[in-house]
């Protein structure tokens, strides 16, 4: 699919090439489980997308699964409306229509999920929605 892009805008291959290799830096820095301090977490998740900063989009519930989805640049989840920061210490990784540990830890059951009854996601109220 990236190179039908390549091909079509006519993108430099080297361009590409140096996207592609930051999307992958930027991306295992976003999602590795490291503690950085906070006061330094803050400051880069106004320019790159932090290890905090990702792990709210992460989160087992609605709005927050929905949110922070930047890649490599912070700045399109604030000006997109998509950021948001949740107390580490409250983030539960899952997703919130399958919360059985046991089911989630069995691959045939795994496998059934995707054709399991639609369950709407559990939403939580955001300081937003309450008036």
């Amino acid at each position: 699919f990236t190179l039908l892009g390549v091909f079509i805008i006519g993108t430099p291959i080297g361009i590409v090439m140096l996207y592609q290799a930051l999307s992958l830096i930027a991306t295992q820095f976003s999602h590795a489980n490291i503690k950085l301090p906070k006061k330094v977490d803050n400051a880069l998740s106004w320019v790159i997308v932090s290890p905090d900063m990702h792990k709210v989009h992460h989160h087992y519930v609605l709005p927050y699964t929905d949110s922070n989805y930047g890649n490599i640049f912070a700045i399109w989840d604030r000006i997109f409306g998509t950021f948001m920061t949740l107390d580490t210490d409250k983030i539960e990784y899952g997703v919130d229509v399958f919360p059985n540990e046991a089911e989630n830890s069995n691959i045939v059951d795994l496998l059934k999920q995707p054709f399991q009854k639609y369950q709407k996601p559990t939403v939580i109220p955001t300081k937003n929605d309450q008036s």
